[in-house]
């Protein structure tokens, strides 16, 4: 595999002047780009991909140029070094990848229509225009586009548009910046627009498929999180607008180019009459995720791709910061509690995975690093370890700092560690290095021995893993202050337990809060006073024992037979978080039973004795004025009634659905995929089948779609599942965003697994050429090895993936998950007996 050169080493820019003619018709797109910058030598390389190049030319006179297309490099001869212009002339077509520019589709009353966008993260700016597409090169940009304009059409960019002269638009000279936040898009859109308390004009853009309302709820959050950011990070937002964009077809979640954010329309768009609440959190906090970028990636920008943690992590911590601010009756931190620390627990307990701080080269390697779990919520536990070390008044200080000394430039890891550290008068970086550069993660055993409390610290691994001597810098978070509060060391001695246990009144915790980034594995004295007390704690620290517990489970230091008789415990609780940790563990014992044997049976017989206190004290429509936790409780108990198929419940869900089947949109939006899925498996039918797939296609209602998705991919019938197969690859019916949605789902169903296991393997070279350019392509792997738990799937997965294993970009992906895989059957031949015992004791 070439190692990248780093072109900016030898062309820096200054300024690009972009001149794009795009003809959505034809789909070809002619450009003139000129760059103004400094050579540092006469042999330069300028960034390209898949460019037609005509001519090139260097302050005004052709020069000799070759186009190196396994470097996406135009290398080029100048007449001298220093300060010149190169301008280069060029074609391309627009692609239907999602990646550089290209179109999204979409229907407005059965007419098909498309809005054209972009992409450039990660290094996708070089399919639109020649670039140094480094995220260090940063330049200002002065824009003109023209394309084959209809009459209502709207054009956005990064700026605001300053004239229009021969159907060419030009836009207002950007900030400097990085290639890959340029961004633009024009089609027939509608808008709503506000403006914040210091002027910045906030607008919300979508297609006219929708209705307007749908973007009210955005509007609001994304005029709140520009105060709120102004105000938090002490810094002016430093452009005059910020536009976000709801474009059909779109491979990410959503994108922070700055001044003009681009989502998927699930994640912007929303109807206020019938919308989830758990729903509405998530589109708020991506929102104020891209809004946080506005100043931490956007302003200051990682140098290289190895910082990514810089954009990802910070952001993904800011959210909760801004959306705690915006509406404090969510409790939007127990949101993190119940998605981003368990994914991050989780996958980096698998040994092989990325540390957050990852060196990397080669450019089909780059978009491998946005692994979620670790970048996005590993790193935002890293920075709220570090938000609770030195508080907020040091955090705004810092970071006001860290804007002022490298804003419209970059920065790395050691720069922001800096900032926070003078601010706090704490060395910051000496104790988050350990976090930042190490893959995995500590357990902390916690243990009476010879009547002296002590700690050590290992780390933990879930499956084989091999143990090398990491160490960590840990923050405790006792609720004993005898423990220091960093621990460093392999093993310390508190003190005498008895005494300790006396003077403090209350069981021993460690990582109160659940904050910092490790587990604690506690002796049977400790666990056991913990637990007789367990219904004196909090939301979250139960949460943490059901956590905790669970990971240590699955890392094999203690048997999953031991939570069996722990669940009732917590089952009544009215704290959402507790009912997600209880059904997080209850789902987990499904891969120790076989599809329709009777060790299901009897696990559906302990998923009815979990739910039906709750069922019957939640009902099943949200009521007025009742608390968010039950909101967010119902849909885990309705789910685990419906999978204990009680009867009660069933009938209860057929009977909704009558009263809806003419307008099954209309359906509580909180419990609608539970009726449609309990409708499909129980009284499906070719007919219900070609209903919710006409459903499907008819919406543009994203959590409408998402429901109907789920539902559909229930189905047992054969000879539907085939039918479903034979609309993967239809882009009318499924589009390509959201195909992995649809493959999981139908993977996930015993009755369909097969079917869609055969598909992947056929058609993995379509799939690679519809969507391998996307970061989101190696989570097709990562579907499959969340599902399969047998030995018979692993030799299949490893038949199939391992010749794969040089293929840049999915090698680590395809380590890891074999290496799921492997701890997964190998604990599930470990612990069935005892877990299907353990689950016909309680339920008898």
């Amino acid at each position: 595999m070439a190692e990248l050169t780093r072109f900016y080493n030898t062309f820096q820019p200054k300024h690009y002047e972009i001149y794009l003619d795009i003809d959505r018709e034809s789909k070809r797109i002619s450009g003139k780009t000129t760059i103004t910058g400094t050579a540092k030598s006469e042999t330069i390389a300028i960034h390209q991909k898949d460019l037609m190049i005509s001519a090139v030319q260097a302050d005004e006179q052709d020069v000799t140029f070759m186009v190196d297309r396994d470097a996406d490099a135009i290398r080029i001869e100048l007449p001298k070094s220093g300060e010149t212009k190169v301008t280069i002339t060029y074609t391309t077509v627009l692609t239907d990848t999602m990646m550089g520019i290209y179109p999204s589709y979409y229907e407005v009353d059965g007419e098909k229509k498309q809005i054209i966008g972009t992409q450039f993260e990660t290094n996708f700016a070089r399919q639109a225009f020649p670039s140094i597409d480094e995220p260090e090169a940063k330049a200002t940009f002065d824009l003109a586009i023209k394309f084959d304009e209809q009459p209502g059409e709207t054009i956005l960019a990064n700026m605001p548009e300053v004239r229009e002269a021969n159907g060419v638009h030009y836009f207002d000279t950007t900030v400097r910046m990085s290639t890959y936040l340029v961004a633009f898009a024009f089609g027939d859109l509608q808008k709503k627009e506000t403006k914040t308390t210091s002027g910045v004009q906030i607008g919300v853009f979508a297609t006219k498929a929708h209705q307007a309302k749908e973007l009210d709820f955005a509007l609001d959050i994304a005029k709140r999180s520009i105060e709120f950011y102004e105000d938090f990070y002490q810094t002016p937002y430093p452009l005059p607008h910020s536009w976000q964009l709801a474009l059909p077809d779109f491979s990410a979640g959503a994108m922070e180019n700055w001044g003009l954010v681009t989502y998927r329309e699930a994640y912007l768009l929303l109807d206020p009459d019938n919308t989830a609440l758990d729903t509405k959190q998530v589109v708020a906090t991506v929102i104020a995720h891209e809004l946080a970028h506005q100043w931490f990636g956007d302003l200051v920008t990682m140098k290289w791709w190895d910082d990514l943690w810089l954009n990802e992590s910070f952001a993904n911590m800011m959210e909760y910061v801004a959306i705690d601010a915006l509406e404090p009756d969510w409790h939007i931190w127990e949101s993190f509690q119940t998605a981003d620390a368990p994914a991050a627990l989780q996958r980096d307990a698998t040994d092989g995975v990325q540390s957050v701080h990852v060196q990397v080269e080669h450019p089909a390697e780059i978009d491998a690093l946005f692994d979620g779990a670790i970048v996005y919520a590993k790193g935002a536990r890293m920075l709220v370890m570090v938000r609770a070390l030195i508080g907020d008044e040091a955090l705004r200080s810092g970071l006001k700092a860290y804007f002022a000394a490298h804003q419209f430039g970059n920065a790395t890891g050691a720069d922001l560690w800096a900032a926070l550290g003078q601010a706090s008068g704490i060395d910051v970086s000496a104790i988050m290095t350990s976090w930042l550069e190490q893959p995995g993660y500590p357990v902390v055993t916690a243990a009476v021995v010879d009547g002296q409390l002590t700690l050590s610290q290992q780390q933990f691994f879930i499956g084989d893993g091999k143990e090398v001597g990491r160490q960590w810098d840990i923050p405790l978070n006792s609720n004993y202050d005898a423990v220091p509060a960093i621990f460093k060391d392999q093993s310390v001695t508190i003190g005498n337990y008895g005494a300790l246990r006396e003077q403090f009144g209350t069981p021993f915790r460690l990582n109160v809060g659940n904050n910092s980034h490790f587990i604690v594995k506690y002796d049977e004295t400790l666990l056991q006073d913990i637990l007789s007390q367990s219904d004196q704690l909090d939301a979250i620290s139960q949460l943490q024992i059901l956590q905790d517990l669970r990971l240590l489970a699955e890392g094999r230091q203690i048997s999953y037979a031991q939570l069996v008789p722990l669940l009732g415990r917590f089952a009544n609780s009215h704290s959402a978080v507790v009912t997600a940790a209880l059904y997080r563990v209850a789902v987990n014992l499904k891969k120790f039973v076989t599809a329709h044997s009777d060790e299901e049976k009897a696990l559906k017989g302990l998923y009815d004795q979990l739910s039906q206190d709750q069922l019957a004290r939640l009902g099943w429509q949200d009521t007025d004025g009742e608390s968010n936790d039950d909101q967010l409780s119902r849909p885990y108990i309705i789910s685990a009634a419906l999978y204990a198929e009680n009867p009660a419940a069933i009938a209860a869900a057929h009977d909704i659905f009558m009263t809806h089947v003419n307008d099954l949109a209309s359906l509580s939006a909180g419990t609608r995929v539970f009726i449609l899925a309990n409708e499909m498996k129980q009284f499906g039918s070719a007919d219900l089948f070609n209903q919710l797939l006409a459903e499907y296609h008819a919406t543009s209602d994203a959590s409408y779609q998402s429901d109907l998705r789920a539902a559909i991919t229930s189905t047992t019938d054969k000879a539907l599942i085939e039918k479903l197969v034979g609309k993967f690859e239809d882009a009318d019916t499924i589009k390509p965003q959201d195909l992995r949605g649809w493959f999981y789902g139908l993977l996930a169903n015993e009755d369909g697994q097969q079917a869609a296991w055969d598909w992947v393997r056929e058609e993995w070279q379509w799939l690679e050429d519809t969507v391998g350019g996307d970061m989101e392509f190696t989570t097709y792997i990562t579907v499959i090895a969340n599902v399969f738990k047998t030995q018979t799937r692993l030799d299949e997965f490893k038949d199939f993936f391992e010749p794969k294993l040089d293929t840049p970009g999915l090698t680590r992906e395809i380590k890891m998950d074999t290496s799921v895989i492997t701890s997964r059957v190998a604990l599930v031949a470990a612990e069935k007996d005892a877990v299907n015992a353990a689950i016909a004791e309680v339920t008898q």
